[in-house]
């Protein structure tokens, strides 16, 4: 305790701000996200195939970040952060207070999407940068750690407050919207870094193609599970709001545990093993999501669909992974927040589009099929990974 102490006392300031923040905005998603697929279910009572055409305005946004980091290059890093924070606090108070119909419900969604996109690089660029060198994926991996204690403390939350306090959707938004409010507030107090102009967050790099195809198949893969694995939990297995938080919270607590020692495999086996490991898994991952009802009685397969849905969670933070990959291959340091942007913008043209045809998939063949796809994208991922090599030299333009 008095070492854990010491380590905090010398952490700099711009570091403990980004922690509390990142302690914010952790709480601020798993509020909104433990919540949300039930809301859509009791206020809307969309069907498969409607959900899945709701990703289209909800990803949008993840389509235009590069254009609107662009739009917006006067900002620094920490200040768009703030930004970002601020249009997710809105969107999701209005969500919560003012969507009597269904399409005034999207336009909320859109901008709560855009903070939630821009903030995706802006996460990794800022946690390397205050990062030691050659401890980038322990660093992020300390900073995901604290991220999913927040996403117990939010789940926890949802868990008590709709089971104990006599919780309504209303709560939910409202916490979440205050706690991106917070973290704002937060992020600008932190001191401005450098800004990039708007032409290289536009321009794409021959150099950092395999990094484009990583995460456009991460993109892809992640879309499947964002909008389908709550889905099936909600409408093939009726589990109620407090199920979803219940899995986010034990997600959570493994999280903890889990983060800091992904990064550390980073740092010490490599990006090359850990994407490769994380391909491998995610077959297995999709096949048991998708099939386990149809091959075991209800109980175990609503066991391993948890199961499946905990590994998910997990095998989602492999994605710091591509990020300490783009910054070792990076021509020049300015290059990484751009390069990073740009590929939330490549990934959600692939993502945008998984999410659909996952719908018609949906209606036409069933679920099971979905995540079928989902285990195709992740043995293309695997083979992309095998391309992976980072440079002994790193090559710096001016």
């Amino acid at each position: 305790m008095i070492k854990l102490f010491s380590r905090i006392s010398n952490m700099s300031r711009e570091l403990k701000l980004f922690i509390v923040a990142s302690l914010a905005i952790g709480i601020a998603y798993s509020i909104f996200d433990a919540t949300f697929n039930n809301f859509l279910n009791e206020r809307f009572g969309l069907t498969g195939l409607e959900r899945s055409f709701l990703e289209l305005p909800r990803e949008m946004p993840g389509f235009l970040v590069v254009f609107a980091s662009a739009l917006l290059w006067f900002l620094c890093s920490r200040r768009l952060t703030a930004v970002a924070m601020l249009l997710s606090a809105v969107g999701a108070f209005l969500i919560g207070f003012l969507s009597p119909v269904y399409m005034i419900m999207v336009v909320w969604l859109f901008f709560y999407s855009l903070g939630q996109h821009l903030f995706i690089p802006l996460s990794s660029a800022i946690g390397m940068e205050l990062a030691r060198e050659g401890r980038t994926g322990q660093r992020l991996g300390q900073l995901n750690a604290i991220r999913n204690l927040a996403v117990i403390m939010g789940s926890l939350l949802v868990l008590l407050g709709f089971k104990y306090l006599g919780f309504t959707f209303h709560h939910t938004f409202a916490l979440s919207a205050l706690a991106f409010a917070v973290a704002a507030a937060l992020m600008f107090a932190m001191k401005p870094d450098k800004t990039q102009k708007p032409k290289v967050y536009l321009k794409l790099y021959k150099e950092y193609r395999l990094y484009y195809l990583l995460s456009l198949l991460y993109g892809s893969r992640k879309q499947i599970f964002l909008t389908f694995a709550p889905w099936v939990l909600v409408t093939i297995f009726h589990q109620p709001t407090q199920t979803i938080a219940t899995l986010l919270l034990i997600g959570g607590g493994i999280g903890i545990l889990f983060q800091p020692l992904l990064g550390r495999a980073i740092d010490t086996l490599g990006e090359r093993i850990v994407l490769l490991s994380e391909a491998g898994l995610l077959v297995f991952v999709c096949l048991g999501y998708g099939f386990s009802k149809f091959l075991l009685p209800e109980k175990p397969a609503f066991i391993i669909t948890c199961i499946c849905f905990l590994l998910d969670q997990m095998l989602l933070s492999v994605n710091m992974a591509r990020s300490t990959y783009m910054r070792k291959i990076a021509l020049h340091d300015s290059h990484v927040q751009p390069a990073l942007t740009a590929s939330v913008t490549i990934d959600h043209i692939f993502s945008i589009t998984a999410g659909l045809v996952g719908g018609v998939i949906w209606v036409a063949l069933g679920f099971q099929y979905v995540f079928l796809l989902g285990a195709f994208i992740a043995v293309g991922n695997f083979f992309a990974a095998l391309h992976i090599r980072i440079p002994k030299i790193k090559h710096v333009i001016g």
